[in-house]
């Protein structure tokens, strides 16, 4: 009888120990992951490639290049950037989202998408 609840003490104790251990790979692989969305970087464009902006992981702009024939006219330059900055923003969150949905087998956790 005490043999019984010796191993069935032992088994819950190897079932915890079982139970926590997948939390800690999967901060590792949380904290791999943010480190690899930081040091991508995406490029979004507008105008048939008029306007190029490229955007870190971190989603800060890195560069913009203009081609001279955009500066004729200074509304649709501006609203080129504004289309190439927004399409770099959304291919970088799109990354993020696809990255984040591997690690978490396509859960839909709050907070993290």
């Amino acid at each position: 009888m005490m043999n019984r609840q010796m191993r069935r003490q032992a088994k819950r104790q190897q079932g915890r120990s079982q139970e926590g251990a997948p939390a800690q790979p999967s901060m590792n692989m949380l904290q791999q992951m943010q480190e690899e969305l930081e040091s991508m970087s995406v490029e979004g464009t507008a105008g048939g490639g008029v306007v190029k902006v490229v955007m870190s992981g971190k989603q800060l702009v890195e560069s913009v290049e203009i081609a001279p024939e955009a500066a004729e006219d200074v509304e649709l330059l501006q609203d080129l950037v504004v289309a190439a900055v927004n399409d770099a923003l959304n291919k970088s969150q799109q990354a993020a989202s696809e990255k984040l949905s591997s690690l978490t087998g396509g859960l839909n956790l709050p907070g993290l998408t």
